[in-house]
């Protein structure tokens, strides 16, 4: 059989009545006619049998007595079957039956007795009754069908919906940047990983915090003025300056969006703090690139009258008309010219750097540098002591070695405004993980020190430990060349209550034959950053 046909208010029930004596079916037909249902008639308890299986049957009106099974035989096997297990069955008996007989006939699943003669009133009821049943009971279960195939419906819907959402909050834990959802009192609803990872509080620490007093946040005008721009036009974007938990603090490109129902704010941040050092130190470069340009040429244009006062003096010097003391004095100027002249050749050097890489000696790169701080060491009151142990030749370009040491010599200089020592040495060395041979200098101070939470920090780009004054760069670019020729650059830092001291070691390998013995193979530089607090 196909499936059941879904049954409508106004659709006619059908009801099989069952006897094998035609003429009471045909008065069973008249009185029924009224109740305007289909009847269905029956003959025998097979072709009764065969009817239920192909029809949805309402009520079985059937004849106690039949010659080949009777009226309670049939109800056991119609009540075997599971599809009509609730078919109201009314018994019609043309004989007086006992109590015992009627338990019986109830018990095999009939739900009322009809005894001959027939009323006319009383069947209809009876029978009208059942059909309305059956009618209620049908409409019920389509309506039952309905509202399981709403909820599956529902269901999937629900299940789609969540998982679209999932998707999307997998999507949102994935970004690198903040994702913030706050009220409008600012209180944290939602802190996704980039947010955690950015700010360094955890989502179960952010949330419920209110979000500027957890981040200190900086507006580009008032708070106030930005929360109105907000609410009145439903979004706003600029640039926010925040902390995170260490203390360190960040440029945010943010992105606020009121939601539809005006009571929540998506935050969304990116952090372009390294992008705007990157863009002030490209500035910053620019520059100094063009005051290098600038210093050069006004070396170049220097050097040539001071070649011919120096020509002049030597020639004065020599006189006949000086006598001792005016001879004195026109030494000391020519020294001094001398000096001058030593200067600017410096300041071309630095412009003029050589295409040819050629052998460099970094004691006297050292001294060269040094001669270029002397103004600041003398100005801060530091003792310069110089140790070279060592005197040879690294293959190189001097404009990059003398940038290297220039960075170092120039912050440990700023690390003593109050005056102390700086120690400089040069010694044979091995880097002991390569076993190649080579050159190290030592630069120590005794200014503050460095902190320990600073020093895994100390060689990344644009970080600095000078505040506004510096860009952060000079260490990063001086560990680039250092890899660049193959060397390693570290640093210890130790401080006590006595004070402190930085050495900071280079080392570069050699060109050639070492002068002597390696003096540092008790002490390898290992190419680990090292602080000792």
């Amino acid at each position: 059989m196909g499936p059941e046909k879904t049954m409508t208010v106004d659709e006619k029930v059908n009801i099989l009545m069952v006897d094998d004596q035609p003429a009471k079916l045909l008065s069973y037909e008249v009185i029924l006619a009224d109740l305007n249902e289909n009847l269905i008639k029956a003959t025998s308890a097979r072709e009764a049998l065969n009817i239920l299986l192909k029809t949805d049957i309402a009520v079985v009106l059937m004849d106690v007595s039949m010659p080949d099974l009777d009226g309670f035989e049939l109800a056991d096997m119609i009540r075997e079957h599971p599809r009509f297990n609730r078919t109201a069955i009314i018994f019609i008996s043309g004989v007086h039956l006992t109590d015992t007989d009627k338990i019986n006939g109830y018990r095999r699943g009939a739900v009322d007795y009809i005894s001959v003669p027939v009323i006319p009133e009383v069947l209809r009821a009876k029978i009208g009754v059942f059909v309305e049943l059956h009618r209620k009971t049908r409409q019920l279960e389509r309506l039952n069908r309905d509202l399981e195939q709403r909820v599956e419906e529902r269901t999937e819907e629900l299940r789609q919906s969540e998982a679209h959402h999932r998707e999307r909050a997998e999507l949102l834990e994935l970004a690198t940047e903040a994702i913030i959802v706050r009220d409008l009192k600012g209180i944290i609803r939602f802190w996704n990983s980039g947010a955690e990872v950015l700010y360094g509080w955890s989502r179960e620490e952010a949330q419920g915090k209110e979000i500027h007093g957890l981040l200190g946040t900086v507006f580009p005008n008032s708070r106030e003025e930005t929360e109105r721009t907000l609410l009145s036009v439903k979004s706003w974007q600029g640039n926010l300056i925040t902390r995170t938990r260490d203390g360190r603090e960040l440029v945010m490109a943010t992105r606020k969006v009121l939601n539809r129902e005006g009571n929540a704010i998506l935050e969304i941040q990116r952090d372009i703090t390294a992008q705007l050092q990157a863009e002030e130190a490209l500035r910053e470069a620019e520059k100094l690139a063009a005051m290098g340009r600038v210093a050069g040429i006004i070396a170049h244009e220097i050097n040539n009258p001071l070649e011919a006062i120096t020509n002049a003096f030597y020639l004065l010097r020599n006189h006949a008309s000086l006598d001792e003391e005016a001879r004195y004095y026109a030494s000391l100027a020519e020294q001094e010219l001398q000096r001058v002249s030593h200067i600017t050749r410096q300041t071309l050097s630095f412009y003029r750097e050589s295409k040819q890489s050629t052998a460099i000696s970094l004691a006297d790169l050292l001294d060269n540098v040094v001669e270029l701080q002397q103004r600041p060491i003398m100005m801060n009151g530091i003792v310069l002591d110089r140790k070279y142990g060592s005197r040879g030749l690294v293959r190189g370009f001097p404009g990059e070695l003398r940038q290297i040491f220039l960075n170092l010599i120039g912050n440990a200089i700023q690390a003593m405004p109050s005056g102390g020592t700086l120690r400089l040495r040069v010694r044979d060395a091995t880097d002991w993980p390569t076993h190649r041979r080579g050159i190290g200098v030592s630069i120590i101070d005794t200014g503050g020190g460095i902190r320990p939470e600073d020093a895994k920090r100390l060689f990344q780009p644009f970080f600095t430990t000078k505040s506004a004054k510096g860009t952060g760069l000079g260490l990063w670019i001086s560990k680039g060349i250092v890899q660049k020729y193959e060397g390693r650059i570290v640093f210890r830092s130790l401080r006590g209550g006595s004070g402190a001291c930085t050495c900071f070691r280079v080392f570069l390998p050699t060109t050639g034959e070492l002068s002597g013995e390696p003096s540092l193979e008790a002490d390898p530089l290992d190419g680990t950053v090292r602080a000792i607090a």
